[in-house]
């Protein structure tokens, strides 16, 4: 195969993107005012009902809220507590159906974490540990966040 065939059959490969990161906060309004002065992002904290998750808008956004700029993703911070003894960075993946992406996860070493969780104007979210030991999650996009 030459190397002009293995690239165009590499690009038409369908795989599931990055859409989103998250890491942990000890404190929600100082994070807010660091990310804000160090990088000029702006943020948006969610309040109780929603677990005091905080939105960042990383780049430029579109009336819904997301990237306008290919290749750019937003993130958020969620509180941490004691018992999350390692928590870090974590990186959210889009896939098309959820349950078929947990048995694949679980059928090539990761493990799933606790049960899916809808995300009001999202979609389903759960949480996963590679085989590394690195938390990341995925998420089936909801049909509001496919139109996007």
């Amino acid at each position: 195969m030459s190397k002009k065939s293995a690239e165009k059959k590499t690009a038409t490969k369908r795989t599931d993107p990055v859409v989103h990161f998250e890491m942990p906060s000890q404190d929600g309004k100082r994070m807010a005012k660091f990310y804000t002065k160090a990088f000029g992002w702006e943020t948006k904290n969610l309040g109780k009902e929603m677990g005091d998750y905080t939105l960042v808008s990383t780049s430029e956004t579109d009336k819904k809220g997301g990237p306008k700029n290919r290749g750019m993703i937003n993130g958020g911070f969620y509180p941490k507590t004691k018992d999350m003894k390692e928590a870090g960075p974590s990186l959210v993946i889009a896939v098309e159906n959820l349950k078929k992406s947990m048995k694949k996860i679980e059928k090539a070493g990761g493990k799933v974490l606790g049960e899916p969780m809808k995300i009001p104007g999202y979609g389903t979210y759960i949480s996963f540990l590679d085989t590394e030991g690195n938390r990341t999650s995925i998420m089936a996009p909801s049909m509001e966040m496919k139109k996007k």
